[in-house]
C-alpha cells in the first residue's frame, strides 16, 4: 500500500499547474519593477478588458487543440464579424440581425474548415492558414482597408462599455464563456468524446463516437467564439476595422497550451487557457509600462510561445514514460 502511494506522489504532474506558477512569478516581478501602479484598479480593468477577447477565443481553441487539432482561422474572422455587423447596422439598423449574422458566419467558416479537415485529410495547420488569408483578404476588400465606425449605442453598451453593476461587460462576456466552455469540457459527454478524439482518435472510432462529427463541431466553436471576439473588438471600440485581431492566433495558443492544453490532444483545461490569456495580457501590459520597444515585446512573446510548446511536449514525455 505504501508502495503505491508513492507512486501516485512520484506522478504528481507539475506541468499541469504551469501557468498558475508562472502567472504569480509573473505578479511578483512586475510588481517589484513597477511598483503600485501596475497593481492599481484601473491597470488591472485595463488588463481584464484587453485580453477580454482573446479569453473568449481561448475556450474555442482549447477544444480543437484537445482534439489534436489547430485554428489559425480566428484572426481573419475577428475583423470580418466586426465588419459584418457594422454593415448591417448601418444599412438596417437591426442589433438582433447584426449580432447573429456574424455568429452563424463563424459557424460556417468552422464547419467548412472541419469538413476539409475530415473529409479530405488536408493538415489543419494548412486548411486554417488558407482560410485565415482569405478572410483577411476579404476583410480588406470589404472595408477597402478603412475604419468603419459604429453609432449604435447599444451594441456599443453591450459589447464594449456597459457593466454589470461595478462589473466590465467584456469580464461578464469572459466569465459566461468560461463557465460554459468548463461545463463541456468537464461534465458533459462531448467533452469526454473531445479528449478521447485527441488521446487516440482510432480508439475513439470504434468506440462508437463519431470522430469527424465532434472535430468539425470543435472547429464550429472556436470560429463562432472568434465572431463574438469580433463583435466584443468593435464594440470596444465603437469601430470595425480589417486589422483588429491581427496575430491573435499566436497569443491564444500560446496561452491554451501554457494553461495545460497539450498540442498533441487529449488534455484540456478551458481555467488553465483563460488564466494562460490573463498571463499573456498582464505580460503585454508590463512590458509596455515599462518602457520596452515593440521589437522588444515581440521578442519576448516569440519566447513564450516557443516555451509554451516545449512544456507541452515535456509534459507529454512525461506521461509516457
Amino acid at each position: 500500500m505504501q508502495s503505491s502511494s508513492k507512486n501516485k506522489k512520484r506522478k504528481f504532474d507539475v506541468t499541469k499547474y504551469m501557468v498558475y506558477i508562472i502567472f504569480v512569478a509573473a505578479v511578483i516581478i512586475f510588481g517589484v519593477w513597477l511598483g503600485g501602479t501596475f497593481f492599481s484598479v484601473a491597470n488591472i480593468l485595463n488588463i481584464v478588458r484587453q485580453t477580454a477577447m482573446i479569453s473568449i477565443m481561448a475556450v474555442g481553441m482549447t477544444f480543437v487543440i484537445a482534439t489534436g487539432g489547430i485554428d489559425l482561422t480566428v484572426s481573419g474572422i475577428v475583423p470580418m464579424a466586426g465588419l459584418l455587423a457594422a454593415i448591417i447596422l448601418q444599412h438596417t439598423g437591426n442589433l438582433f440581425l447584426a449580432v447573429l449574422a456574424p455568429v452563424l458566419l463563424g459557424a460556417a467558416v468552422g464547419s467548412v474548415n472541419g469538413i476539409l479537415i475530415t473529409s479530405l485529410s488536408i493538415p489543419p495547420f494548412l486548411v486554417t492558414l488558407g482560410m485565415q488569408g482569405i478572410f483577411k483578404g476579404m476583410a480588406m476588400w470589404v472595408s477597402n482597408t478603412k475604419s468603419m465606425p459604429i453609432y449604435d449605442s447599444m451594441f456599443c453598451t453591450v459589447f464594449g462599455f456597459g457593466s454589470v453593476g461595478p462589473v466590465p461587460i467584456l469580464l461578464v462576456w469572459t466569465i459566461v464563456f468560461m463557465l460554459l466552455g468548463y461545463y463541456l469540457l468537464n461534465h458533459c459527454t462531448y467533452g469526454r468524446k473531445v479528449l478521447a478524439i485527441g488521446g487516440n482518435a482510432e480508439a475513439a472510432k470504434y468506440s462508437g463516437i463519431k470522430v469527424n462529427r465532434v472535430i468539425i463541431s470543435t472547429y464550429m466553436l472556436s470560429a463562432m467564439l472568434a465572431s463574438v471576439a469580433g463583435l466584443l473588438y468593435a464594440g470596444r471600440t465603437k469601430s470595425a476595422k480589417y486589422t483588429y485581431g491581427e496575430n491573435d492566433e499566436m497569443t491564444i495558443i500560446a496561452a491554451v497550451v501554457l494553461g495545460g492544453t497539450a498540442m498533441s490532444g487529449g488534455t484540456g483545461s478551458v481555467i488553465g487557457a483563460i488564466v494562460g490569456s490573463l498571463l499573456m495580457g498582464m505580460i503585454n501590459n508590463g512590458l509596455v509600462m515599462g518602457g520596452l520597444t515593440v521589437s522588444q515585446q515581440q521578442m519576448v512573446r516569440g519566447f513564450i510561445i516557443i516555451f509554451a510548446v516545449a512544456i507541452s511536449n515535456f509534459g507529454n514525455k512525461k506521461k509516457k514514460v
